[in-house]
């Protein structure tokens, strides 16, 4: 408890990923995670600043709220940062008219967008959208821009939903990617801008912030770039064998938020601190270990 002390010392705030932290998406809209509505509830009666971050690009956000409410969660449409609106946000600033490769339910967050003579193109998880013909077209309008810019709603490669793991927008970004010779501007999280849009919405600094998600890459790896901490549930789409190899360091994440609110509020979930060399992208050689028997999976 007393390491636990030390690390959070200075925390005013706490950023929430959605998908996989407090629910699986699914049939039916999905299930809420064992113990995260009461999580939420404790962390919202606290001292703490609370702030919902994700990189959902399949519902807007109103959706989102709606169908997060109706699980149980008390959350508001104001609370929450998605990509769609800051996307929008950026577009308009740069007098961009975007070609929308999205998911139907998420479309509606563009409604006062012009998409007319398009100038770039906007990805997102389009879920069964991404066909040939649909990433082929927009393929061709990048090619035919002078200048292509391509805007990717995250960059996660895949989530849980109640099935099991999807696919999720980054492997079709790098595919756009590789054949066009660009790179994406990615609107969401690991982005530094959008983990900076979060917290001067709750009105705290990177240092006393904590992300808490599913996510070593996007969530820890891009909180931590940013100068916050972080923590990672073992739920959603935690695996103890990592992209490209990479193992839990010793320890390892715990079960969920259901053991919440201890070590002054935070979640009951292992924090990664920054002095592990964890950025999501590698490991010290101490650091590198092999997994628990039976942890993988």
């Amino acid at each position: 408890m007393a390491a636990w002390g030390e690390r959070l010392a200075g925390v005013r705030g706490v950023l929430l990923d959605i998908s996989g932290v407090l629910y699986d998406g699914g049939e039916g809209g999905g299930a809420a995670i064992a113990g995260s509505v009461e999580a939420v509830a404790r962390l919202k009666r606290s001292r703490l600043k609370v702030r919902f971050c994700t990189n959902e690009s399949q519902k807007s956000r109103a959706d989102l709220v709606g169908l997060l409410r109706r699980l149980g969660f008390d959350v508001s449409e104001g609370e929450v940062t998605a990509p769609a609106p800051a996307a929008c946000l950026i577009l308009k600033q740069r007098g961009l008219r975007p070609h929308l490769l999205v998911h139907d339910g998420v479309r509606s967050e563009f409604d006062q967008i012009d998409t007319s003579n398009p100038n770039c193109v906007v990805i997102a998880d389009a879920g069964e959208g991404f066909s040939y013909q649909n990433m082929n077209k927009a393929f061709q309008v990048l090619m035919e821009l002078e200048n292509p810019v391509l805007f990717s709603l995250g960059k996660g490669r895949y989530y849980k939903e109640t099935s099991g793991l999807m696919l999720d927008v980054g492997p079709y970004m790098k595919a756009l990617e590789y054949a066009c010779g660009i790179e994406a501007e990615v609107v969401g999280k690991p982005s530094p801008e959008f983990f900076k849009s979060a917290l001067q919405e709750m009105g705290v600094e990177a240092h006393e912030a904590i992300m808490i998600g599913d996510d070593i890459v996007g969530d820890v790896g891009g909180a931590q770039r940013y100068g916050m901490r972080a923590l990672q549930v073992r739920t959603g789409k935690f695996r103890y064998l990592r992209p490209q190899g990479y193992l839990c360091p010793p320890g390892g994440p715990l079960q969920s938020m259901d053991m919440s609110y201890r070590a002054g509020g935070i979640c009951h979930a292992q924090l990664w601190p920054q002095d592990e060399g964890w950025p999501g992208l590698s490991l010290p050689r101490r650091a590198q270990r092999r997994a628990p028997p039976g942890s993988q999976g």
